[in-house]
């Protein structure tokens, strides 16, 4: 559904951030991309909604293609009607407006009375507890909550493909969980899911495929059971250690990756 192929971004004419990035979306699954702060996780993101010219960026080489079509020269809104719907990192909802009035937002391309209604009913069914909280003002839910409303918010327009941007960052254990839960659940209902995290045990748990993200390169992907079995991402990722000791992300951040890691 989604191929990013030998994709490099520029930052300001001058900072190359994307170094011949190329992944694939599947139709109905979930891929996790991986990496830690300042691996080029978000830029990829941005290459693919078309928000790299807020940030002063432009794609230099490649392509990006969504179901068939190029996407790569397509403007936020075209992107978002061709069916991709982005949950921002932070959550990013209207926080003076009202549940409700942020989940209209979310259905603003969508010029179809029925389909909004169908797309609204389908939100509250996955999350009652916004049900239970429509008129309430977004600012004052919960983190967790404000969660949901950005995932329920980006439902709205109805997407083939939702990207999730690190949705577990600053939740809870119990509430990481949750947020997993409905991710899977989402994509039984066939939206496709590219997941972008740090949180790699949580994105392997649920992701059909992953990919490994460092300094604007991919430097591991393959099946999401066989990396989470990988001793490299569970030392660097997982925190684990030898005989499952265990080991402080304060530690590892220096790492030194294997030579088998570019294998």
């Amino acid at each position: 559904m989604l191929e990013l192929a030998n994709l490099e971004v520029v930052y300001n004419d001058v900072v190359l951030v994307l170094r011949g990035i190329s992944l694939d979306v599947p139709d109905g699954q979930i891929v996790a991309l991986l990496g830690a702060n300042g691996a080029g996780k978000t830029t990829t993101i941005r290459a693919v909604t078309g928000l790299l010219d807020v940030h002063e960026g432009d794609i230099t080489k490649g392509s990006i293609t969504f179901d068939g079509t190029r996407i790569d020269k397509k403007d936020p809104s075209a992107i978002v009607r061709g069916g991709i719907s982005q949950v921002m990192e932070g959550r990013r909802v209207f926080a003076e407006l009202t549940v409700d009035d942020n989940l209209r937002t979310g259905g603003y391309t969508n010029r179809d009375k029925a389909s909004v209604q169908a797309s609204y009913d389908r939100v509250m069914s996955l999350f009652p507890v916004l049900a239970d909280r429509s008129k309430a003002t977004a600012g004052y839910l919960s983190g967790g909550e404000q969660q949901m409303l950005a995932m329920g918010r980006a439902l709205m327009a109805d997407p083939k493909l939702m990207i999730l941007d690190e949705p577990s960052l600053g939740l809870a254990p119990m509430l990481v969980q949750q947020i997993r839960d409905i991710i899977v659940n989402i994509n039984e209902q066939g939206t496709s899911v590219l997941l972008i995290e740090q949180n790699a045990n949580m994105a392997l748990s649920i992701a059909s495929h992953a990919y490994v993200m460092e300094t604007g390169k991919l430097v591991m992907d393959g099946p999401a059971q066989k990396l989470l079995e990988d001793e490299d991402v569970q030392e660097f990722y997982l925190g684990l250690h030898g005989e499952g000791g265990r080991k402080s992300f304060r530690e590892v951040k220096h790492y030194k990756r294997r030579k088998r890691w570019l294998s």
